[in-house]
């Protein structure tokens, strides 16, 4: 049986807040064959958003890195082995062999077979719940003394919405924008905007075709604007503001999820 690698909080309620790119860990044979640096990978995961599911009843935590297996992406690409798939990076020492990558594989199924009980009980108590899918996103590609990414296309958080049918939860969906987009946030309102820079990946993807009429699942991506995405160094004031913001969004959405 596979080794689990994501902390599941069980709490009662129709929400649920996962960060499932959270995790830095690796399994020792994965480290072996490594090439990435702590930092290297540090960059490209989601550090800090696990401390965000906080504002949920029922919390899923992702503990290893998604250069070890991605629960985000396709089952096919779940296992980066080319460049191509890591934004460029080498990530392996050595070509990662059959059988190391049917272990990661083992791990990936056996999260989204938990994932499937979890939500099935859900549906069964509730009838219908909404999952918080927490990332965040890098915006200083140019390097730790280059420019940020243009702010037109890099929205401070954007919400992901292009793999459910945006119809049927349509009044959960603007009412979790209008609430976040309204919190009294330091320095002023968050810009949250729907579709811009993500819309969704692997994981909402299946939730919506897995439970199309019982689960909405929102894909939130944070900027890094909350930390230095090269030193991996957070702005804990902002940190906290964010997990506040989200959960300021929770009464509403919870509000219009009971009149569906």
């Amino acid at each position: 049986m596979a080794e689990k690698i994501w902390r599941l909080h069980l709490g009662g309620g129709q929400l649920v807040a996962t960060a499932i790119h959270d995790g830095h860990e690796l399994r020792p044979e994965v480290a072996k064959v490594m090439a990435l640096s702590d930092a290297e990978r540090l960059r490209e995961e989601d550090p800090f958003t696990g401390r965000w599911t906080a504002i949920a009843p029922t919390r899923v935590v992702g503990t290893r890195s998604r250069f070890e297996v991605d629960l985000n992406r396709a089952r096919e690409k779940a296992v980066y082995r080319v460049p191509d798939d890591a934004w460029g990076l080498s990530v392996w020492k050595v070509k990662p062999s059959d059988g190391f990558v049917r272990r990661s594989l083992a791990e990936y199924d056996a999260f989204y077979a938990s994932m499937r009980d979890l939500f099935t009980e859900l549906t069964c108590a509730y009838g219908q719940f909404v999952v918080y899918d927490l990332h965040s996103y890098n915006h200083r590609r140019a390097g730790p003394d280059g420019p940020p990414a243009d702010e037109q296309g890099h929205p401070q958080v954007n919400i992901g919405t292009g793999t459910m049918d945006r119809r049927r939860w349509a009044p959960v969906v603007d009412r979790f924008i209008a609430e976040l987009g309204s919190f009294d946030f330091p320095g002023g309102r968050l810009d949250v905007r729907e579709n811009v820079k993500f819309q969704g990946g692997n994981f909402v993807r299946w939730l919506h075709e897995a439970f199309p009429t019982s689960g909405c699942g929102l894909a939130i991506e944070v900027k890094k604007f909350f930390m230095d995405e090269w030193a991996g160094v957070q702005d804990e004031q902002l940190i906290v503001a964010i997990r506040e913001a989200l959960r300021a969004t929770i009464p509403g959405v919870l509000e219009e999820l009971s009149r569906l």
